[in-house]
């Protein structure tokens, strides 16, 4: 899709090499939170079609959830990410990015804007880094976006490490110069669902808590209720034991 807005759906960016052409292609990724124990699940390292990198990249994304969201507590959620359509190997930690606002957009309910393409690699802080392929990446986009016409929105968001290394086609500066095509860059995983959502990802205050409504408050919110909801079935299933045994010593 590259118009509308959608729930845990986002554009990614990878590079593909056939000897000595190499060319970008857009993919699309999904996500889906639910609860759990804490595990997010690589479903193309699940089917043996992911490599050991992007797996590292996935698991680096469970980090990044504990770490902000859920450090004096547990974590009580299964997440699973997969790349749509995707029938080849995927290797490689520059969706990591992509994967992880997908993730945030499915705990916190807010639509990602499908006119946007995304690389960049994401580590345990949130902080985008550094990728390769950023020419072919942005060309891929391009190609699609050019070829169902260029609406003026359309936009890849690359990581800021990355702009020096920007040497794109004449076709694709042009349309940047007439602001039918555009790029940005990103440092962090906030300014990144900022851009994609057209809402605040929000900054803690003194006293620890993010604003309301803003996209943080509405991930700390779920995952609040996804430990809730946990320690609840936990003490119906312990109830529920207790009062089978006592019916049992009746019985007897």
């Amino acid at each position: 899709d590259t118009s509308g807005e959608k729930v845990a759906q986002i554009n990614a960016l990878s590079v593909i090499q056939l000897g000595d052409y190499t060319f970008g292609r857009p993919s699309r990724i999904t996500a889906t939170a639910r609860l759990g124990q804490g595990k997010v699940i690589d479903i193309e390292r699940e089917v043996k079609l992911g490599g050991s990198i992007h797996s590292k990249g996935v698991m680096i994304l469970s980090s990044y959830l504990a770490n902000r969201y859920a450090k004096d507590q547990p974590i009580s959620l299964s997440a699973s990410l997969v790349f749509e359509q995707s029938y080849g190997f995927v290797e490689g930690d520059s969706a990591s990015a992509a994967e992880l606002c997908a993730l945030l957009s499915a705990l916190s309910d807010v639509p990602i804007k499908q006119n946007f393409s995304v690389t960049g690699s994401v580590n345990q802080y949130g902080e985008i880094q550094t990728i390769g392929g950023v020419n072919e990446k942005i060309e891929g986009f391009f190609d699609i976006c050019d070829s169902r016409g260029l609406t003026g929105d359309q936009a890849v968001v690359i990581p800021q490490t990355n702009v020096k290394h920007l040497m794109l086609r004449a076709d694709v500066r042009e349309a940047v110069e007439k602001d039918k095509f555009t790029i940005y860059s990103a440092q962090t995983i906030d300014q990144l669902m900022g851009l994609l959502t057209g809402r605040e990802a929000g900054v803690k205050d003194a006293a620890g808590h993010y604003p309301e409504g803003s996209i943080n408050h509405l991930v700390q919110k779920r995952i609040d209720e996804l430990n809730t909801l946990r320690k609840t079935f936990a003490d119906d299933y312990r109830k529920g034991k207790r009062d089978f045994s006592r019916k049992n010593e009746r019985t007897r």
